[in-house]
């Protein structure tokens, strides 16, 4: 029988199979920052160890930190002091670390791939969930916990239990202003956030082969909203060009060397996974969530359904009521407080040119507050170099600084109680950007119409378009 593409990589890291237990398992890459990191240094300190490999971990802040003023001291006292933490920690134990301000900042799941420190073919992990983002470089990649990071720095291995497998195939071309996020929360919602439960993904089909580098981050960003340990897709000559060329990435001989080893990192054909998902891309039309789990998703032009894959009556009657919406209703024309372009799911170059281009020639919505945080320093520069910044200042928006921002409230962006965020993040249960604020998930297209108009919408034609948007399926 043949192997899986996380066969493959999984097998090629096994330091020691454990007889009725978990592997142990070598880790090519260790990302931290100041929030899950503090911790398991004071482990490691108090047990008179340093960090075993610290060329093998790369550290950035991004959630405690502000997203104006970088340039000043933090100004809230418990960030502060976390930031000055990990300041201290990597400089303590020779770990390379991107400070506020330096270029190389930025959130720790763009700034990663964008430096090249995320290859092909690796285990990368982090102390934060959404780690599953590099996967799309073929990777396996995961979230661990702070005890898990303290054993990565003693030892460069973790104890781990090899997971379930599961393929999701979607073949199709998606319709025009149909973007990944609008799949993701498609798959999510048809699979519900256990559809995936204990299971590692692999992303197969025209769709994903067909998604940009950044496309396909932003699906694997999300695996873990149903459930999943992670997700993949097999590395291709987009993975290759998009690591090429980026600081610590390979150069000349070398890099020709490694393309030709990531070539063959792909699923046999007949290999066999425990799940096998196939939908087709003609289904996926723009979408937005309208309860508190990702799971609760829906087209933007349809209804609230009666009910969601995976959620009993009573919580999705909670939901519903925490939102302050009715099943049958549709939200289209419903108002909008605040709209959230960034986070580790859409603040990349891409997302910016695609609300930049959407917001061409019009005008914010005078009662819309509108918080545009890139995800990392260079793409804050690339928004001024492509101009996009003198778009986005024209039609009324401000460019903040990079950060998790709004994604969630650890720091000074929160949405205000009983307020309604469409947000391109990924997460939108209770209080998730802020005590008592309501979170609609949306792709960047429809934040931008969002954030136009001042009320749910489809995404807008081209300003100059002489055509009505339709009503969507």
């Amino acid at each position: 029988m043949g192997k899986t593409l996380f066969d493959k990589i999984w097998e090629a890291h096994v330091v020691k199979s454990i007889p009725d237990g978990p592997d142990v398992l070598y880790i090519d890459r260790h990302l931290i920052h100041e929030v899950t990191s503090p911790q398991a240094f004071s482990a490691l300190k108090e047990k008179g160890r340093k960090v075993f490999r610290p060329e093998r971990t790369f550290a950035t802040c991004d959630h405690n930190t502000p997203t104006h003023d970088q340039d000043k001291p933090i100004a809230e006292p418990s960030s502060a002091k976390a930031v000055a933490a990990l300041a201290a920690n990597t400089q303590e134990n020779g770990i390379r670390y991107f400070p506020l301000g330096d270029p190389g900042n930025g959130i720790v799941h763009v700034m990663g791939p964008e430096q090249g420190i995320v290859l092909c073919g690796q285990t990368l992990v982090c102390g934060d969930s959404h780690t599953a983002t590099h996967g799309a470089f073929g990777n396996i990649a995961f979230g661990i916990g702070t005890s898990e990071v303290e054993m990565v720095f003693a030892t460069q291995c973790l104890m781990q239990n090899k997971p379930m497998q599961a393929r999701i195939t979607v073949n199709g071309i998606l319709a025009e202003n149909v973007t990944p996020k609008d799949v993701i929360l498609y798959i999510i919602s048809r699979l519900g956030t256990g559809g995936c439960t204990g299971c590692f993904v692999e992303y197969a089909g025209q769709v994903f082969r067909d998604m940009s580098m950044e496309g396909r981050m932003t699906v694997c960003n999300m695996s873990i909203e149903m459930g999943a340990k992670g997700g993949m897709v097999a590395p291709d000559s987009k993975t290759f060009e998009y690591i090429r060329g980026r600081r610590f990435a390979p150069e000349g001989e070398s890099l020709e060397a490694s393309i030709e080893k990531w070539s063959s990192l792909k699923t046999d054909e007949d290999a066999v996974f425990d799940r096998e998902y196939h939908f087709n891309a003609d289904d996926i039309c723009p979408m937005i969530t309208y309860g508190t789990n990702p799971g609760m998703g829906m087209p933007v032009g349809g209804v609230i359904p009666s009910e969601a894959v995976g959620c009993d009556e009573g919580s999705f009657a909670k939901a519903l009521e925490y939102m302050d919406l009715r099943s049958g209703e549709s939200l289209l024309g419903h108002k909008v407080d605040y709209v959230f372009l960034g986070s580790c799911t859409n603040g990349r170059i891409e997302d910016f040119r695609a609300f930049a281009g959407a917001v061409k020639g019009r005008k914010k919505a005078d009662d819309v507050v509108a918080w545009l945080v890139p995800g990392s320093k260079q793409v804050e520069r690339l928004i001024e170099e492509e101009g996009l910044g003198d778009i986005l200042r024209e039609a009324g928006f401000e460019i903040r600084q990079p950060g998790c921002s709004a994604c969630l409230a650890m720091n000074d962006d929160k949405i205000p109680e009983g307020k309604y965020c469409v947000s391109t993040s990924n997460r939108n249960f209770e209080g998730r950007q802020g005590y008592g604020a309501r979170t609609m998930l949306a792709g960047p297209l429809v934040a931008a119409a969002a954030a136009v108009t001042g009320v749910v919408s489809l995404p807008l034609p081209p300003a100059d378009a002489d055509v009505a948007c339709g009503a969507g399926a």
